[in-house]
């Protein structure tokens, strides 16, 4: 049965508190783990979810500033130590080649995986195209070169079960037809498209630090699950601008005109404390659908296909 879930390790931006770990997210994709921007003490969160090394196999880094990526040296090790059986492959911004193999070799350790560098430049765009998903990169507005990162289900078909009685298919047939494309039947041919419908592939986007910019948009348009920064509350607007974040208003109102599903708001400054304000100004902004305001350790399910 495929597990289609986020796991959400650390909300913090900046400054870690009692409550908030640095940032850190796995998204269970079926059979891959894809972890996103793990900053420090990501690693001991990661026990804390019940999340093994052996669960990654990319990791996505936005930008490098620390709260995104200092648990990454950790990560590596823990990889290595654990002795993951397959290939990892490692994502983050070109302008930082510097920084990742810092990190990677912050310490001594004994490599024994394999861990491919793809790094990414320019405006972004497609990383890499697998069977269960393509995965997108644009580039954001930050002081720091950021990229957010998009991942998009293939389109399927779903077949209807009153055409399919109408042309007397049933059985073993059905599986024939989905990978044929077509079947003899009574002297005519029944084409899939005749007894289906197009299923629309499910998205996810991680934006992280940004300002409102035209990456931001690109990435949300049409997500069934967007995990976004609001570092701050409206009333901050100036030093969002300012240090390049979004407010829980500016969030929502891209999601809302992106027609994002499911929205899950994170990376929240220490000057706040209580949570419901990021949801009380997204939902003034706009945002009618799914809100989650994300604490760490939880789990975020994908909403089911349209």
């Amino acid at each position: 049965m495929s597990v289609r879930e986020l796991v959400v390790l650390g909300t913090a931006s900046q400054v870690p508190t009692r409550h908030r770990n640095h940032n850190g997210y796995l998204l269970r994709w079926d059979g891959e783990g894809i972890l996103f921007d793990p900053g420090e003490g990501t690693q001991r969160q990661m026990v804390r979810a019940g999340v093994a090394a052996h669960d990654i196999n990319r990791i996505c880094v936005t930008h490098f500033h620390g709260d995104h990526s200092l648990g990454l040296a950790g990560v590596v090790q823990r990889i290595n130590l654990d002795r993951v059986p397959h290939p990892v492959t490692a994502h983050y911004p070109a302008s930082g080649q510097r920084f990742f193999e810092r990190l990677r070799y912050a310490t001594a350790y004994r490599e024994t995986v394999s861990l491919a560098e793809a790094p990414v430049a320019g405006e972004g765009g497609v990383l890499v195209r697998t069977a269960a998903y393509t995965l997108e990169a644009r580039r954001l507005s930050h002081p720091v070169e950021s990229y957010g990162y998009r991942l998009i289900e293939p389109d399927g078909r779903r077949m209807l079960p009153d055409r399919l009685v109408a042309h007397g298919i049933r059985g073993p047939e059905i599986g024939r037809l989905q990978q044929e494309g077509a079947l003899e039947r009574e002297g005519r041919t029944v084409t899939l498209e005749e007894v289906s419908e197009v299923r629309r592939g499910q998205r996810f986007a991680f934006v992280m630090d940004t300002r409102l910019c035209e990456g931001a948009h690109d990435l949300a348009q049409g997500c069934d699950l967007l995990v976004i920064e609001s570092t701050f509350l409206d009333e901050d607007e100036p030093l969002a601008v300012e240090y390049g974040h979004l407010t829980a208003g500016q969030a929502a109102r891209l999601a809302a005109e992106a027609g994002v599903r499911h929205l899950v708001l994170t990376h929240f400054s220490q000057r706040y404390g209580d949570p419901t304000d990021f949801e009380r100004q997204a939902r003034a902004a706009g945002f009618e659908g799914e809100l989650t305001v994300a604490q760490d350790l939880m789990s975020v399910v994908l909403p089911k296909r349209r």
